[in-house]
């Protein structure tokens, strides 16, 4: 997006006489002296700049050279990260594999807790396909510029229902062959499996190339699923919306939009700080925020279709985007 600097001059200008100005950094009339808060300034882009991690679960789109756009050479970490920021750059989605897959993203910038819509996940979303994905945020407490400090859950539609489990955890095997299922199994006593889909997805291996043990534990909140085979015949899935507080859902709630998407076009679930948690499930205030996580929130699949992944297409800063337009 091309800005016009006068423009994006005139609007800080106009925030003045509610805060402080220091060298370019805006601040406002909150207590920032003990933390590590970056302001913005005039040169804040409001998209995420890096991403810290990217660990999906198995799955179709995982290692997939065509619609899943990788080539063959994210055997790392780092280059794992590299395809992320390049496909959130184009706005194209990055597949999360099944339960528990998550990606980790920061920006230049802290985002503020305003009170509202603070920041905004893309998606896919459409009505009758929701994979949700749950959302979490951190602070920069120790300012060493990573996501090693705490983690807090945004409050959904979902938080506190009885079906909804907390620390649900999923360790998924490496196949012993390629072009083979990966089975997985959880703390709940239960195995499956992320099925081989052949027809569609040929790559050699579900299993992300750059996770070099043989196995591999994820842990989050895990939804109810709603999937149903609407034909009861196994070829028209459906993946109901839940209602608010998730990333790629049709969310009639937070996505801020009443159109129906039909064409599958990238949309934003908008997200409040103020909604935090901690591990108890107690608000949690949090002045501003760092980084954020969007992790797969259901474990389940869609026969022909496969399984149900949260597809993130990018991250911004809410309120910096609209001052900016």
């Amino acid at each position: 997006m091309t800005l016009n600097k006068s423009a994006i001059i005139t609007i800080f200008a106009s925030v003045i006489l509610s805060s402080c100005n220091m060298d370019g950094y805006i601040t406002d009339d909150k207590d920032y002296g003990a933390t590590h808060y970056r302001p913005a300034t005039i040169s804040s882009s409001p998209y995420c700049t890096k991403v810290f991690e990217y660990t999906p679960a198995p799955g179709q789109f995982i290692n997939e050279t065509k619609t899943g756009g990788f080539d063959g050479t994210q055997t790392t970490a780092e280059a794992a990260c590299r395809y992320a920021e390049e496909r959130f750059a184009a706005e194209i989605w990055v597949s999360l594999g099944g339960f528990g897959g998550y990606i980790v993203v920061g920006f230049d910038h802290s985002i503020d807790n305003s009170g509202g819509y603070d920041f905004a996940v893309l998606g896919n979303s459409f009505n009758g396909s929701s994979e949700p994905g749950a959302v979490w945020v951190m602070q920069d407490e120790n300012g060493n510029g990573e996501p090693d400090d705490t983690w807090y859950e945004l409050a959904g539609s979902e938080s506190g229902k009885e079906a909804t489990i907390q620390n649900y955890a999923v360790t998924y095997y490496r196949p012993s062959e390629p072009q083979q299922s990966v089975q997985w199994t959880d703390n709940q006593g239960n195995s499956g499996q992320i099925d081989y889909l052949k027809q569609y997805h040929r790559q050699e291996y579900y299993y992300p190339l750059w996770i070099e043990t043989d196995s591999y534990t994820l842990t989050g909140t895990c939804l109810e699923p709603r999937n149903y085979d609407a034909s009861t015949n196994g070829t028209y899935w459906v993946n109901p919306h839940y209602d608010w507080g998730y990333a790629d859902n049709f969310s009639p709630i937070d996505r801020l939009t009443d159109d129906d998407n039909a064409t599958a076009d990238v949309n934003a679930n908008h997200f409040k700080i103020s909604n935090a948690i901690d591990a108890s499930g107690k608000a949690k205030h949090l002045d501003f925020i760092d980084f954020i996580k969007v992790q797969c929130a259901v474990n389940t699949k869609c026969g022909w279709l496969g399984e149900v992944s949260t597809e993130v297409c990018g991250f911004y800063d809410y309120n910096l985007k609209k001052e900016l337009e």
